[in-house]
């Protein structure tokens, strides 16, 4: 890293998104006391949890003036008729026009669904007018599949986007190692994937906290990532930010005109309030970069210290 610039950083802020579950959502008086008018907000649907909680969050964002975007989980769904009335039920009450359709946690479908694809294949989606949607990507590999599973998952979602004319995009599990991302897009990008990806990363949370998060997702070079800087145990308990790997993506993007990376999606594992600050903060661009420390300053007194 040596070459991004803070304007580098604030266009990749631009438009991110956040995550949610019910529960977390519960905890927040007001949406609208942390982020802009219009925010793409996901809510999770987690295995054996309830539809009616993530419907009843995504009516609630949009009551509140955000763009909520379910997640629609493929293995705990019963048979079609209840995605059928799930999809009505969200473009209905909670005006939803993009969804995150995913296979969901379960080792075992409870019904006829196993996968994503098998609910995008039954056309329920655009029958309800939800023509934007996000599918799953994996940077750093998945648990459950294959590389050659996940390039042939990918390569048919690229397919069926082009032939429904929807417009699909990838929407990554959080990540911590830059480089792991990075060798990820270019991977795809040589498979022949042409969707655009909005890259999971984590918000603002303490060592401890990610590690926990990055354990229970088992995503390897993220951990070996995290463990290292564990090592200073007086730094454990500290809230991190993630000015290096918004660092280096900034500058991939800047310097790859090809690169895959269309927005950042934010897991705020510490909160919404702490992550949804200082991404507004860095998203408003009053910011400069000091590449010798990886860091990202705030302020008239920082920016005076360093060149942008």
């Amino acid at each position: 890293m040596g070459s991004v610039t803070a304007h580098d950083v604030t266009a990749l802020m631009q438009g991110f998104s956040v995550e949610t579950t019910p529960a977390s959502a519960a905890k927040v008086a007001s949406f609208a006391d942390h982020l802009a008018p219009g925010t793409t907000v996901n809510v999770t649907f987690l295995p054996r949890s309830d539809i009616e909680d993530t419907i009843a969050v995504a009516t609630r964002l949009r009551r509140e003036g955000f763009e909520p975007v379910p997640h629609i989980a493929a293995r705990s769904l019963p048979d079609a008729a209840m995605l059928d009335r799930t999809l009505g039920r969200l473009t209905d009450e909670a005006g939803v026009t993009q969804a995150l359709a995913i296979a969901g946690g379960l080792d075992r479908p409870v019904g006829p669904f196993a996968s994503s694809m098998d609910m995008l294949a039954t056309g329920l989606f655009e029958a309800h007018g939800i023509s934007r949607i996000g599918v799953a990507g994996h940077p750093e590999g998945s648990p459950d599949i294959d590389e050659t599973g996940l390039k042939d998952a990918l390569l048919w979602k690229n397919r069926f986007a082009a032939e429904r004319g929807l417009e699909l995009y990838i929407e990554t599990q959080f990540c911590f190692d830059p480089a792991a991302i990075i060798a990820w897009d270019k991977r795809i990008r040589s498979w022949g994937n042409t969707l655009p990806i909005h890259l999971g990363v984590p918000g603002l949370a303490t060592l401890k906290t990610l590690l926990k998060f990055a354990q229970m997702s088992g995503i390897g070079p993220s951990i070996r990532v995290l463990t290292r800087q564990a090592r200073n145990l007086a730094k454990l308990m500290l809230v991190q930010a993630p000015d290096k790997l918004i660092l280096d993506l900034a500058e991939y993007k800047a310097v790859d005109p090809d690169c895959g990376i269309e927005k950042l999606h934010f897991y705020p594992f510490g909160g919404l309030a702490k992550t949804a600050e200082w991404a507004n903060a860095v998203a408003a661009g009053d910011i400069a970069v000091d590449t010798r420390k990886s860091a990202i300053l705030f302020g008239a007194a920082d920016r005076s210290r360093v060149a942008s």
